[in-house]
């Protein structure tokens, strides 16, 4: 893995010493310091655009075959993470047959958009705390469960970040910034930014509800509570997605009721 992102042109660790048989890896050092440490006022807009760099050179370099497939399989394994863990073990509720028809079509609607993107390699938790501030930007760690999949996934990771927020006037010029730069490289993304943008709104909400799932298996399983507090923003992230998108209405009041909320929406889509 790692000498298919060095090949790429990406920074990651050099391994300088091996010992295969007993298990041992010798790395060379990026340094101490994400990105999520780092952000300031100054800062920012640069370190995105490195990070945003660096996606585009790992994913022209992409090429079927290289790494395992993100498919159905994989993606439905996510999703179900979210009723085993988030809903029945995190909130302690079992659904009722017609929720449980709701979220499963909402899974197949969500996986019908995900599964028609374009593919590339997909390091699958590109963001803040993975990224480091090195020379050049960004040093990559955290690589090993890359796969070949949605070309929009990473974005995802980077600009709806569960460890930080930032204001979606600034992320959509992110985007766009992406999107111009991925089109000039060659990659094959939507010819209309609007159905880009759709495509990263909608994997965004598969990896919202996944990530629910995993941080609530954190703490259940893993006894690891450092993860609650993150969980209000990918929750918030969810509901805004949904809140666009009227195919996705049924799932927001699903979650409604979850959460004993009254649904308030005006859908753009």
């Amino acid at each position: 893995m790692q000498q298919l992102f060095h090949g790429a042109g990406v920074h990651v660790p050099e391994v300088i010493a091996e010992d295969l048989e007993n298990g041992f890896l010798l790395l060379s050092d990026l340094g101490a310091i994400t990105y999520l440490e780092a952000f300031d006022a100054d800062n920012t807009v640069s370190l995105y655009r490195d990070a945003i760099d660096a996606l585009v050179r790992l994913q022209q370099a992409s090429r079927p075959d290289a790494l395992p497939p993100y498919d159905r399989v994989l993606l439905k394994r996510e999703l179900d993470l979210f009723p085993d863990w988030y809903i029945a073990r995190h909130l302690g509720i079992e659904l009722s047959t017609a929720q449980r028809a709701v979220l499963d079509d909402a899974f197949e609607k969500i996986l019908g958009v995900n599964l028609a993107e374009p593919r590339v390699y997909v390091h699958r938790d590109y963001h803040s705390r993975n990224l480091m501030v090195a020379g050049p930007n960004p040093g990559i760690i955290d690589f090993q469960d890359a796969v070949y999949g949605p070309i929009s996934y990473d974005l995802v990771s980077l600009f709806k970040d569960a460890y930080v927020e930032w204001p979606e006037d600034l992320v959509l010029d992110w985007v766009a910034r992406y999107w111009e730069q991925a089109r000039k490289a060659g990659l094959p993304v939507r010819t209309d930014f609007g159905e880009f943008y759709r495509d990263y709104e909608w994997m965004g909400v598969q990896r919202h509800i996944k990530v629910l799932g995993i941080f609530a298996r954190l703490y259940h399983r893993d006894g690891k509570d450092g993860y609650l507090k993150d969980m209000p923003l990918v929750a918030k992230y969810l509901r805004a997605a949904c809140e666009r998108y009227r195919a996705l209405g049924p799932f927001l009041k699903l979650l409604d009721e979850l959460e004993d909320r009254k649904t308030e929406v005006g859908y753009t889509f």
